[in-house]
């Protein structure tokens, strides 16, 4: 078994640490990690170290530090904008696109979302989906956590400029004729791809996204949910990027 990942603000200058916090019970109380066994320490932005637990208190791990390296950002960058979905469908597709190798992640408020972000209740939604991808990206061992956008929601005009500054502006519909496996995809930059809520992306926000650039793309034949589809896309895309 691979060893477990944990999230640390920053990695200690010196050889020893101790892992505190909902970590350190995470890893003492919950995996109940003992002398002797080994994990990793990260701070999500491509520091990496291994370590060795040398003693374990009450929801604590004493920890000593060895191998350290640094992991490159991605390049091209991954950019998904998820139309905003009712229901943990979000945070599905936010956990599954994490795990996937996902390097942002922009919620979008598309017209047709049933779901509507405001105030107080779309910072909160917001938190959730970071809360996930961090979760996710330590169950999947990643170097780098992905970005959930500032913004508790984008608007389509907001995204259509998004789009505009892409290297490749890709939008996922049913009824496009070229397919995601054969469009041409940079060597650097953001590849942003789009995916719409449970009833679609509208007419108009097609125009506006292909007004801004993009290209409306398929993934085959059926029709995919919006929490799987931007896992699929990911997956065509990671293996044309030679990422997987």
């Amino acid at each position: 078994m691979s060893r477990p990942l944990f999230l640390v603000a920053a990695l200690p200058a010196g050889d020893t640490f101790v892992l505190d916090g909902p970590e350190g019970r995470h890893a003492a109380t919950v995996q109940r990690l003992g002398v002797g066994e080994e994990l990793l320490l990260s701070d999500g932005r491509g520091n990496t170290a291994a370590a060795v637990v040398t003693a374990v208190g009450k929801g604590t791990l004493r920890l000593t530090l060895s191998t350290r390296w640094y992991e490159p950002p991605p390049d091209p960058r991954l950019v998904v904008v998820q139309g905003i979905a009712k229901g943990d469908r979000g945070e599905l597709a936010v956990q599954a696109m994490t795990e996937v190798g996902v390097d942002e992640i922009v919620p979008w408020a598309a017209a047709r979302s049933v779901a509507r972000w405001r105030a107080e209740r779309g910072d909160k939604a917001r938190d959730k989906w970071v809360a996930t991808a961090r979760e996710a990206a330590k169950q999947a061992r990643r170097a780098w956590c992905p970005v959930v956008a500032g913004d508790p929601d984008e608007s389509t005009a907001e995204v259509a400029r998004r789009l505009a500054g892409a290297a490749a502006a890709l939008v996922l519909h049913e009824e496009a004729s070229v397919s995601l496996s054969t469009v041409a995809l940079p060597s650097h930059g953001d590849v942003v791809l789009v995916v719409g809520p449970e009833g679609g992306i509208a007419p108009n926000e097609v125009a506006a996204f292909e007004k801004a650039g993009a290209t409306t793309v398929r993934l085959g034949p059926t029709v995919l949910r919006t929490s799987t589809a931007g896992v699929a896309a990911l997956a065509v895309t990671s293996a044309r990027l030679g990422r997987w």
